[in-house]
């Protein structure tokens, strides 16, 4: 939903958004580290943590225990230095961090050639957990569950899908094509049918809200008179409400798309006012850490922060 108190200012702003959306530790935790921890710096010390996410209203406690329970679903790792707990990703945390890269932090316009990238497992396999892995994998790279065992997606290369099947150990089970469909004259059309395998309709609503709530916020920001505390929060929410529908955007080809999708319109919202807020959101990271975010080119993983959304 828009917000619905009118505010004034930037910072009353930002505390109503909170406020009314109460976004949840952890997952405003891995939106810090993956935009603008994690390109500068192996990791950051707990300490330092919990005061970056105390400006959000988020007390010690929440942090620690979204801490624990990030490494404990494989995102985070930790050691230990005395009494002190820094963390950094995991491998597969970044393998993570850079796909949603390539999805957050570039626009996409596609163009589609009709055939289909198809991962089939072969029938009566168990559902282990590993099973469960490689479809969570798959499905956060935009695959489809089109039928019992059969994934797909119309973009995806063929050495992507044997990536993933790998990594996850099903190279000696699974089957890997690339494929096309019917699609004729007489009626009879398969592109209905799969694009109705993903739900579009949630994922449009995610990006409309995201319009909806943002828009206000562009209008209250001042360049000249934004202060490095603001810029951090902002950037953050932003980052943290536009990676919840992105990520659940399959980037599909324009044929498989409902008219009017406002996929453009969110990214350039986003766009520019990350233009306006990321030097200054970042040099707040520099000032409660050890992460020099000035004479270091933000370069450690896919995307550098220099070539986010097309910076100038």
């Amino acid at each position: 939903m828009p917000q619905k108190i009118m505010t004034n200012t930037l910072e009353k702003w930002i505390n109503h958004y909170i406020k009314t959306e109460e976004p949840r530790s952890k997952s405003l935790i891995i939106s810090v580290f993956g935009d603008a921890i994690s390109p500068y710096s192996e990791g950051i010390w707990l300490s330092e943590l919990i005061q970056l996410m105390s400006v959000f209203g988020i007390n010690e406690r929440l942090v620690r225990t979204s801490a624990f329970r990030l490494s404990d679903e494989g995102w985070l790792t930790s050691r230990k230095e005395g009494r002190r707990s820094f963390y950094s990703l995991t491998p597969a945390g970044t393998r993570r961090f850079e796909s949603a890269y390539k999805h957050i932090y570039q626009s996409y316009h596609i163009d589609w050639d009709g055939q289909w990238t198809l991962v089939v497992l072969q029938k009566n396999l168990e559902a282990t957990t590993e099973r469960t892995e490689l479809r969570k994998e798959l499905e956060w790279n935009g695959f489809t569950l089109l039928s019992n065992g059969v994934f797909l997606h119309p973009l995806a290369s063929l050495d992507t899908a044997r990536q993933i099947v790998e990594r996850n150990g099903y190279q000696e089970l699974a089957l890997i094509f690339r494929a096309s469909s019917i699609e004729d004259s007489d009626g009879f059309s398969n592109m209905p049918k799969i694009r109705a395998s993903w739900n579009l309709d949630e994922v449009n609503q995610r990006y409309q809200k995201f319009v909806a709530d943002f828009k206000p916020a562009l209008a209250l920001l001042n360049s000249n008179d934004l202060s490095a505390l603001s810029a951090f929060q902002l950037q953050t929410l932003m980052i943290h409400s536009f990676r919840r529908a992105n990520l659940h955007d399959p980037q599909l080809p324009n044929q498989l798309l409902p008219a009017d999708w406002p996929h453009a319109d969110a990214f350039n919202l986003c766009k520019t006012i990350y233009n306006i807020t990321c030097q200054r959101a970042h040099a707040f990271i520099a000032e409660l850490t050890h992460i020099d975010t000035q004479s270091n080119s933000g370069n450690r993983l896919n995307i550098a922060v220099k070539d986010r959304f097309n910076q100038p």
